[in-house]
């Protein structure tokens, strides 16, 4: 039941990363789901903001919490297209997420146990639950065809 609910918020994150290509952006999508609703939607803005620290995870979270009216959104779970880097799992970490679920490995600079795991790491005061690989070829293939598009 859980990989079913898992898959569904993947397509709605993958959804989203398609959006960013329309944008000149890469194609990286999220949702941020809590009480079984969609609170928050993102994908990455770093292009168009100018905002090195726009990627779709932060963006999702910073919408969910002026949503909320709180930095802490305990409870919820991320969906991410792709593997997310240090900067967006100390994100998590502050925002108390409870769960991530991410699409495809990111082997150059993902931090949920590609390159190296900093959800494990004993100096955060936070843990999570990590679930990768979810719609994992759909997700890469995006990335192809956006990167091989540019190239």
């Amino acid at each position: 039941m859980q990989a079913q609910i898992d898959t569904a918020y993947m397509a709605a994150a993958l959804d989203e990363a398609r959006a960013a290509v329309s944008d000149g952006e890469v194609p990286v999508g999220a949702v941020l789901v809590g009480g079984g609703d969609i609170l928050a939607r993102g994908r990455n803005r770093s292009i168009g903001d100018c905002d090195p620290s726009a990627h779709a995870e932060i963006v999702a979270l910073r919408t969910a919490g002026a949503a909320a009216g709180n930095c802490r959104l305990t409870g919820s779970t991320l969906y991410v297209t792709l593997e997310p880097c240090a900067m967006c799992i100390g994100a998590m970490v502050q925002a108390r997420i409870s769960r991530l679920v991410f699409g495809a490995y990111d082997l150059k600079a993902g931090a949920a146990g590609s390159v190296i795991d900093l959800t494990e790491s004993k100096a955060f005061n936070h843990r999570f639950e990590v679930n990768g690989g979810v719609l994992a070829d759909e997700c890469a293939a995006v990335l192809r065809e956006f990167f091989a598009l540019r190239r």
